[in-house]
């Protein structure tokens, strides 16, 4: 089976970044990922952090598409219940008819941030996440241009009127996103970066369950994991313990300025919770050298039946990040 490739980055900032540099990373990430061959290169929606520097995807992938020339760019993903689903409509419109047949709408109902950023974003009001499901029923209404007549907003058109649509996919890491998924008869994404556990069941169900659309007519689905090469196990390991360090730090609500170095991770006393805490994290992660990824991706595609995994790669040393990508696609692109 050929696999296709692709990337989801969260413009990560490492410790003494600048924020400034991760997004001009992001930037250089996507051009490189094009040029080696990857399908689709996604970014992300976080908020009130001092780790990840992207907030607004849909401003990052508008300035993504002046800088690349065919790689797909999207959303991964914007969180739909901060937001008006009209709205978001409208700017994937924009940037679709600005980029026929190259844009992807990611949607997730994650927060993306602590409490405090999503009342911001709701001016003071708690989110509502239980009208999630009716809110992607208006956001594809808007995208078909076919409101049903029992919508209060029945004829609205979500401006501009272009002649494609962006590729709409549904994201989540829980059996719940994908049985909604299912119903709601579009590709799904299961985040295996944030939960290792269960992944190829709640797919499964996910193609059992599914529904046609207008959408969709069969089934159709990805998985998204942690991914660090090298070209040792040493030298990935090394790498990938930055990973371990940052991840530990924030399920423990400890102050981060980045992800930290190698040489703060071996430096860090790791009590015996957290190394468990580590082990188990390792289930969200591919980590070693070139054979020992590509055969562990390949086993991912059989195990989600899939024929496209995305990417997430966090080091601390953006070179390192850019060789990772670079023998991944030498063994399978």
């Amino acid at each position: 089976m050929v696999l296709k490739l692709s990337v989801l980055d969260q413009s990560p900032v490492a410790e003494g970044m600048s924020p400034e540099a991760a997004l001009q990373n992001t930037v250089k990430l996507a051009q490189y990922v094009e040029r080696l061959g990857y399908s689709r290169f996604w970014v992300s929606e976080h908020h009130d952090s001092n780790t990840l520097a992207g907030s607004s995807p849909e401003v990052l992938i508008a300035h993504l598409a002046a800088k690349t020339e065919r790689i797909r760019l999207g959303s991964g993903g914007v969180m739909l219940p901060h937001y008006s689903a009209y709205k978001v409509a409208e700017n994937f419109r924009v940037l679709e008819g600005l980029n026929p047949g190259r844009i992807d709408l990611g949607i997730g109902r994650a927060p993306g941030g602590m409490p405090r950023a999503s009342l911001a974003l709701n001016n003071g009001s708690y989110r509502d996440v239980n009208q999630y499901p009716e809110q992607i029923d208006d956001l594809l209404g808007y995208l078909k241009d076919d409101l049903p007549d029992t919508n209060p907003y029945e004829g609205l058109q979500a401006s501009p009127l272009i002649g494609t649509q962006p590729e709409v996919w549904m994201l989540g890491s829980s059996p719940s996103s994908a049985m909604l998924a299912a119903q709601k008869g579009l590709p799904y994404t299961f985040a295996q970066f944030i939960n290792g556990e269960g992944g190829p069941q709640y797919t499964s169900d996910y193609r059992k369950n599914f529904v046609p659309s207008k959408f969709l007519d069969k089934p159709r689905n990805m998985a998204a994991v942690f991914v660090i090469c090298a070209e040792t196990d040493e030298e990935a390991e090394r790498a990938a313990s930055s990973m371990d360090l940052s991840m530990i730090m924030m399920e423990q609500g400890m102050r981060s300025n980045g992800t930290p170095s190698p040489e703060k991770a071996a430096a860090y006393d790791y009590s015996p919770y957290e190394r468990a805490r580590i082990r188990e994290n390792r289930k969200r992660m591919v980590v070693g050298n070139p054979q020992k990824v590509k055969e562990r991706l390949l086993k991912l595609s059989e195990q989600y039946e899939t024929d496209e995994i995305m990417l997430v790669t966090i080091t601390f040393d953006f070179e390192e990040k850019l060789k990772s990508f670079k023998l991944v696609a030498d063994e399978l692109l």
